[in-house]
């Protein structure tokens, strides 16, 4: 009786050892794995146009660098046109014409902006990928999206630099198992 206990228990944990190395884990996600799948991700989709939010002191900047020229001024003296030049029109496309219409509501307004596209369309630029952290079944990985000003007008990137502008953010790439080997599911 005795010896049919041992075996019994034998067989109990024996089975438990079995089952144990039946199950596999999953495999590791690299940092420099995750960095080229969101890559791949952002290469696929088509490049886009910059939007770039100019204060009064980006349209200095750009009067100073031949992007634009006054060419109109109102009676109130603070409104004004300006008409791009041929660099500007290199550099940005607008949305209607090729004037900026400066509106502001007094001499001493700071807040008021106009928002411009660039003529060159980019893809953002990933920085900063962080290890990868389990999540119920999926990996996140945090990661940070960057504008990216490559193939723009130096003046107009400068613009972008100013306050206003947003030129990095924080995002979290979901991945999820297919099969034996993780893929990228989702930007957030």
């Amino acid at each position: 009786m005795k010896s049919l206990k041992v075996f019994g228990a034998l067989a109990l944990v024996g089975a438990g050892l079995v089952m144990l190395g039946g199950c596999k884990s999953a495999p590791e996600l690299a940092q420099a794995d995750a960095q080229k799948m969101i890559e791949a991700k952002y290469s696929a989709q088509p490049a886009a146009p910059i939007s770039v939010t100019i204060s009064d002191q980006g349209m200095q900047q750009g009067a100073n660098g031949k992007l634009w020229a006054r060419t109109k001024v109102y009676p109130n003296r603070y409104w004004a046109d300006f008409t791009l030049t041929p660099d500007g029109k290199k550099a940005i496309k607008l949305a209607k014409g090729d004037a900026i219409e400066w509106r502001p509501e007094s001499t001493e307004d700071k807040k008021y902006v106009a928002v411009v596209q660039t003529a060159v369309a980019t893809r953002p630029k990933v920085k900063d990928v962080q290890p990868a952290q389990d999540a119920a079944g999926t990996k996140t990985v945090q990661f940070t999206e960057v504008v990216n000003l490559d193939g723009v007008d130096a003046t107009l990137a400068a613009i972008a630099h100013n306050p206003g502008n947003k030129l990095s953010a924080s995002k979290t790439a979901t991945f999820v198992l297919d099969g034996d080997h993780w893929k990228l599911d989702s930007i957030q």
